[in-house]
């Protein structure tokens, strides 16, 4: 569907990432097989959080808001690509468009924060033990992340203005399976100078500073490592940050490479936003599930208490 110069798209297109119908059959399959164990692992995770005493740290605390935003951030785009993958028309209103550009801003940008702030908090953790209780009081901690959701309402709120803003009287049709600014920028039917920038502006924001913040509290872990003397305190505080790191690499490197070259959008880099839209949030629960014996302990006393006979083995 075209619309004439004179008139403003009230609907959009979503081309999808492929037309051949068989294809689109095994990305249904895929899709919600992964979404599903995005919810299911990441409202496990937040369960055994709020329900293990042991897990009210600082620490789990952060990771429980990472996990809701994982959550969020999946649910507000899984449904409407998987219906879309089923249906011959794949429309969607202007204004549920701008609804899922804000909202996967919001949620995405609270992700970099949080990642960001877990980064930190490692870093008091493994730097300053000493100082650990003092300075991440629960006070801070709630501050944190709070702070973490602003920031990303805040980012989502410019991004989604000056996207948005734009006159879009041509092509309705979005080469992609989701309302992404970088893929709407290509449709204005006037010069996105301004909001490309802005966008870049508002991407080194919320992508480059945590990523800065990161590399300095992950540069001051790796020294405190380095002078400890005994090899059972080295190989204890590197896996205590493994799992972040392994999260950070694989979410911030895919979100920068669409976000911070808005003008330069390619096919390539709608199956980059797949990995970062799709599969991180639910590799997320994942990765700190099997790598932490503090989330696994508490998954053993759960399914102990709820299934005695079953996981007797467990006492």
């Amino acid at each position: 569907m075209r619309q004439t110069n004179q008139t403003q798209v009230t609907e959009f297109l979503l081309l999808g990432l492929s037309g051949d119908q068989r294809t689109q059959e095994l990305l249904f399959t895929l899709f919600l097989g992964v979404y599903l164990a995005t919810v299911l692992g990441n409202l496990l995770l937040m369960f055994l959080i709020q329900a293990d005493s042991r897990l009210h740290t600082p620490n789990f605390f952060f990771l429980c808001n990472l996990s809701l935003a994982d959550l969020c951030f999946s649910t507000n785009i899984a449904p409407q690509a998987l219906a879309h993958l089923l249906s011959r028309r794949k429309v969607i209103s202007f204004t549920r468009c701008a609804a899922q550009l804000l909202l996967f801003l919001v949620f995405g940008g609270t992700q970099c924060a949080l990642l960001a702030v877990m980064a930190c908090d490692r870093q008091v953790a493994i730097c300053n033990p000493l100082h650990y209780p003092s300075t991440m009081t629960w006070r801070v901690c709630i501050q944190l992340a709070a702070g973490s959701w602003a920031s990303g309402i805040l980012v989502s709120v410019v991004d989604t203005t000056f996207t948005l803003r734009l006159p879009y009287q041509g092509s309705n049709n979005i080469a992609h399976f989701f309302c992404e600014a970088p893929a709407m920028l290509i449709l204005a039917s006037t010069d996105t100078h301004t909001s490309e920038t802005v966008i870049f502006l508002m991407g080194t924001v919320i992508l480059l500073i945590p990523v800065s913040l990161i590399l300095v509290s992950y540069g001051r872990i790796i020294v405190t490592v380095v002078r400890m003397r005994s090899t059972e305190s080295k190989l204890k505080a590197f896996s205590t940050c493994s799992s972040h790191l392994v999260v950070v690499i694989l979410f911030y490197g895919s979100a920068i490479v669409t976000y911070m070259t808005p003008k330069s959008y390619k096919e390539q880099e709608k199956l980059v936003s797949v990995f970062y839209a799709m599969v991180t949030p639910m590799l997320n629960p994942l990765i700190y599930s099997l790598r932490n014996k503090d989330v696994k302990g508490a998954l053993r006393k759960v399914a102990t208490r709820n299934f005695p006979c079953r996981f007797g083995v467990f006492h």
